[in-house]
């Protein structure tokens, strides 16, 4: 079984922000050579997420409105979390939105329904975030 590692940056410039990283996966596994197994893709900070979902800018803006309902951003003074930093909302959105994807990998390819595409959620942004691929296989 061979094992592939990558860290993907990202600078983002709002403090929300949705990035399709899709094809930056399937350059990663081009990069492992690993044609059947297991992508793993998972963010690497706690106000951040991976998930998989329609690339639809009105769903987007759906989650945008629906996470903001769920967990506000202001009153900053709402959460106790807040004191030195101001994103414990970041930080629930990111339990919502989960912390990675698992995709299967068959034939060199991920193995998705057709409207599927692998995103990295930002709800604190503006500086440098990172994500992991982490591919398994054969």
């Amino acid at each position: 079984m061979k094992s592939y590692r990558k860290e993907l940056w990202f600078n983002t410039t709002k403090r929300r922000e949705l990035i399709n990283i899709t094809p930056d996966v399937i350059r990663c596994i081009a990069e492992s050579g690993i044609k059947e197994g297991l992508v793993l893709v998972n963010a690497m900070h706690i106000t951040s997420s991976v998930f998989i979902n329609d690339d639809e800018t009105g769903l987007h803006h759906d989650y945008e409105v629906w996470l903001e309902k769920l967990a506000p951003e202001k009153p900053y003074s709402q959460y106790k979390h807040n004191g030195f930093e101001d994103n414990a909302d970041a930080h629930l959105k990111r339990t919502v939105m989960g912390r990675e994807v698992v995709c299967a990998l068959t034939d060199s390819a991920l193995d998705f329904g057709p409207w599927e595409q692998i995103f990295y959620g930002e709800f604190d942004g503006k500086r440098r975030k990172r994500v992991l691929v982490k591919i398994i296989g054969e």
